[in-house]
């Protein structure tokens, strides 16, 4: 596959760029407030609000090309792979989606700030010959680093380009020994009752998780993050671990990550469960199927006003559409 350019982060945006995040909300519109969801997607239908309405109409035309907003600082002349400016540490830090803490975006930074991430363990078992439980030092130690910048794409239809730190995914689960029979990876997240004030809602099914077909876990864009610009992962994106799959909904991209298993049968999720007829088990970036709510076919890049196409698997297509040769994705969603 055609390998990521390698921006060092002291190249990239700086973390001061960043002014007024409230006001650069501003036109997401409520149906994304109301959207939010713990790693990007929606209010289930069965909560007792209103449904969002939907941020673009199904079936709209192409969208303008969006323009950065003029409140926001000119950024640095890195880019990703596309050219598109990365977005600042401070937006990335301050816009999150991690139902655990809290339904509201902009407060859950704030929640989480003292949540415990040290010290911390992750148990990878199932279907392995070898499974075991790393701590940090462990993980450090086993997993060499690197830099890697992806776009972020939620189910919601913003997005945002992001300098992650971490491993390959795979790695971790070549280091298990995976048996014959293991087909799936099912992930969990911290179910920290203490000092996760959002597990209190008993509208979903906690603790969180989600799920990867193997082969999709074993693709070299999927890796396990430990931090972004160069810094560990705070709380509010997902510290210490947090699974990134640039080609997929942001929701998938679980964090706080407690727990790996193979298994032999699909697992089911959080998302899978709450809202199933929205949200399904592969939840590949597609412009051509819609949210039962809203049109995916454009997205509005956090820090910009306007819109931009949104591109099949997030822009990743030559390096994972042959994972999904021959099924329907209009009913694989």
């Amino acid at each position: 596959m055609n390998r990521l350019p390698k921006i060092p982060w002291y190249e990239i945006t700086p973390e001061n760029m960043y002014l007024n995040r409230r006001q650069l909300m501003v036109g997401a519109g409520a149906a994304l407030s109301l959207a939010a969801l713990a790693a990007c997607g929606a209010e289930p239908p069965a909560a007792p609000a209103a449904p969002a309405a939907a941020p673009a109409a199904a079936g709209e035309s192409a969208p303008p090309t969006a323009t950065p907003d003029s409140r926001e600082p000119a950024a640095s002349t890195a880019t990703d792979e596309l050219g598109d400016p990365l977005n600042s540490f401070e937006q990335i830090t301050n816009y999150n989606n991690f139902y655990e803490f809290s339904t509201d975006k902009e407060s859950v930074a704030k929640i989480a700030a003292n949540f415990p991430v040290s010290p911390w363990t992750v148990t990878v078992g199932g279907l392995v010959d070898n499974p075991t439980t790393y701590d940090m030092d462990d993980i450090r130690k086993m997993f060499e680093v690197e830099e890697r910048i992806y776009r972020l794409r939620c189910v919601e239809a913003w997005s945002m380009v992001i300098p992650w730190m971490g491993f390959p995914l795979g790695k971790l689960l070549a280091a298990a020994g995976p048996q014959s029979g293991a087909n799936y990876v099912r992930f969990q997240t911290a179910n920290d009752t203490e000092n996760m004030p959002g597990l209190r809602s008993a509208w979903y099914s906690w603790p969180y998780t989600e799920g990867l077909r193997m082969d999709e876990a074993m693709n070299d864009l999927a890796i396990i993050s430990t931090g972004l610009y160069g810094k560990d992962l705070l709380p509010q994106s997902g510290a210490p671990l947090r699974l990134v799959v640039p080609w997929k909904y942001g929701f998938k991209s679980i964090k706080s990550i407690v727990s790996i298993e193979l298994v032999a049968e699909q697992p089911n999720s959080l998302w899978m469960d709450a809202a199933p007829n929205e949200y399904g088990f592969y939840a590949n970036v597609n412009p051509d199927v819609n949210h039962p709510r809203w049109s995916q076919a454009s997205e509005r890049r956090i820090g910009e006003s306007g819109r931009r196409a949104t591109l099949p698997f997030n822009g990743y297509a030559e390096q994972v559409a042959h994972l999904y040769d021959g099924m329907d994705l209009s009913k694989n969603f």
